[in-house]
């Protein structure tokens, strides 16, 4: 690997763990662009595997924290991941079918839809009792497993964790607090990333090389994220939408340079 490379995956691992510490999440969409664009990975399918395997380490490092706290509804999480990893291997089938080129473009679109859901005010009522038992399956089942199925395949189609997906379903579902949304929510990442990983590591469409360096590099960019966010905690919302304004505009500039394969 020649070293202009070396740097570029060491940047852009820093800069998706930069925004993971900042925002706490949502860094993971900005992977394959960042493949592609930055570091050079020519074949969207390699730059969507090799990405599915950081977003799942990502996540997986991020969970234990949240689990120690006590951040994660498991039974609920299980359930979600389990209809997760069904969509997630029929969308990461159906992605590595489709013409790589016309898959990134939909990837725009995708980051576009996202950045403005991101931009929306979370509303409803909070239940922080709530619990996947015997008695509430009748009425949580119903809700979990379809959105599970429906990111799933999104998740599996674009190799993306599906956080800015997940919390929300949660949220609908359950009307659990945020906070343990969040924790819930990265059970399902690393299930999904992992699942989707998997399917596009047999294909050979993961460069382990670039993993470790955006490792290395999400490591190193995490640090100054947490610090920076605990310093402008209190323009919380600012910067959030100035992250979603960020994803809309890589988004429309992904969609324009691929828009003809679309048709």
């Amino acid at each position: 690997m020649d070293p202009l490379t070396l740097v570029a995956a060491l940047a852009a691992g820093a800069a998706i763990g930069l925004v993971l510490g900042l925002v706490g999440g949502g860094g993971s969409i900005l992977a394959v662009p960042l493949l592609v664009y930055l570091v050079g990975v020519s074949s969207p399918h390699a730059a969507i595997g090799t990405a599915a395997v950081a977003v799942a380490l990502n996540a997986a490092a991020s969970l234990a924290g949240h689990a120690r706290a006590g951040n994660v509804k498991w039974p609920c999480a299980l359930v979600f991941a389990g209809a997760g990893i069904a969509g997630a291997l029929i969308g990461a089938e159906a992605g590595k079918a489709m013409d790589g080129s016309k898959l990134l473009a939909l990837f725009g679109v995708l980051m576009i839809a996202v950045g403005t859901m991101m931009l929306r005010r979370r509303r409803g009522d909070e239940d922080p009792a709530v619990r996947l038992t015997r008695a509430s399956a009748g009425h949580l089942l119903p809700r979990l497993v379809p959105a599970g199925l429906g990111v799933g395949l999104l998740a599996g189609f674009f190799g993306i964790g599906g956080g800015f997906l997940i919390v929300p379903a949660l949220l609908a579902a359950t009307h659990m607090p945020i906070g343990v949304a969040i924790g819930t929510s990265l059970v399902v990442v690393t299930a999904l990333g992992a699942s989707t990983a998997a399917s596009y590591a047999l294909s050979g469409y993961v460069d382990w090389t670039l993993v470790g360096l955006m490792t290395l590099g999400g490591v190193a960019g995490a640090i100054p994220g947490q610090w920076a966010s605990r310093r402008l905690g209190s323009k919380k919302r600012l910067l959030n939408a100035g992250f979603a304004a960020l994803v809309i505009a890589t988004g429309i500039y992904i969609l324009a340079q691929g828009a003809a394969h679309l048709w």
